[in-house]
């Protein structure tokens, strides 16, 4: 892991058993971010305020970020535009797939809302139409760190995760105890696609690339291979270490209730009505899936799924069949 020092502004590199306490950051990105390679080369000069990278926004940032930090007595920082070398496919993998560990381990997360003015009156007013809140990667930004803090656009605080915990929860979907800390084992598939559902990424396949860690499984970044394909592979590595059954329980807003599709959803919008549906306990331990050269198979009763509507326990989800099927996927709707 690469940290930022906030007085030197220096990058330095840290094994994990080595990580020093640190602050991190989160925020949209803009078309003035300051990249590793700029980094570098103006650490390498020694002149970081001269020079054309010196006067973009995203240094300003930077160097926001950093006075923060030190203001809270915090020595290293990190910050996805200048900490990751993203001209290696290799490193930029590695952080794609730890991201979600380094938020939870920060000691805190500087949730840099630049879009919003410093009026703490008018905050929670502005906040649901900031950028922030519909980006994919900031979801787990939100969800993975003990301690987030919010600013405006000029450095103001603004509050912490932990003092609007119930407007958050309104505004993104969130379930309130997940932003409280509850572990995420708690909550179902579908439940934590649908915190996602109203999101978007610039690259189509972030899309499934940012919810790796929010389900804790690891898989290879493949950009160019489109937003469904990523979104399916998604699915497969978790249903390798998973037998919930609500990963089924999606449907597409606005279509024929009787339009076919495959088993796995698309995109996580297909979960957009899926944030009440959790597992059914007293069926039991579900059948393991299998995913094979074949298809798709496990085990159902009758049609329906072990998952229900928590708003509503006596509605259960049940899948809709073709007239002759098997437990395949291509066979299902």
């Amino acid at each position: 892991m690469r940290l930022l020092n906030t007085e030197s502004l220096c990058l330095i590199e840290f094994k994990d058993e080595d990580k020093p306490t640190y602050a991190i950051l989160s925020h949209t990105w803009g078309k003035e971010e300051i990249s590793f390679q700029e980094m570098q080369k103006m650490q390498k000069m020694q002149k970081l305020d001269d020079g054309v990278a010196s006067q973009k926004a995203g240094y300003n940032k930077i160097k926001g970020s950093c006075r923060m930090a030190q203001n809270k007595q915090y020595e290293w920082i990190w910050i996805d535009t200048c900490c990751i070398d993203k001209g290696n496919s290799t490193e930029l993998s590695e952080a794609i797939n730890s991201m979600y560990c380094w938020y939870q381990e920060a000691d805190v997360c500087f949730a840099y809302l630049e879009d919003v003015l410093p009026n703490k009156t008018t905050f929670q007013r502005q906040i649901d139409k900031s950028r922030w809140f519909s980006r994919g990667w900031t979801l787990q930004e939100l969800v993975a760190p003990r301690k987030v803090e919010f600013f405006a656009g000029d450095w103001t605080f603004l509050c912490s995760k932990a003092d609007i915990a119930i407007s958050l929860s309104s505004i993104t979907g969130i379930h309130p105890q997940a932003l409280a800390d509850k572990p995420l084992k708690a909550f179902s598939v579908a439940q934590k696609m649908s915190w996602a559902s109203k999101r978007t990424t610039t690259k189509p396949e972030d899309i499934a690339y940012c919810l790796l860690g929010l389900f804790n499984v690891n898989m290879p970044l493949l950009y160019g291979e489109g937003m469904e394909k990523a979104f399916v592979r998604l699915q497969e590595e978790i249903m390798k270490d998973s037998d919930d059954q609500s990963i089924f329980a999606w449907n597409r807003p606005g279509e024929h209730p009787e339009a076919l599709h495959s088993l796995l959803a698309a995109t996580p919008a297909d979960f957009a009505n899926s944030t009440d549906i959790v597992p059914v306990r007293d069926w039991g331990k579900s059948s393991p899936f299998s995913v094979t050269n074949a298809g798709l198979h496990f085990t159902i009763r009758k049609g329906l799924l072990s998952c229900f509507s928590e708003k509503d326990p006596d509605q259960l989800v049940a899948l809709h069949f073709l007239q002759e099927c098997r437990l395949s996927l291509t066979e299902y709707i």
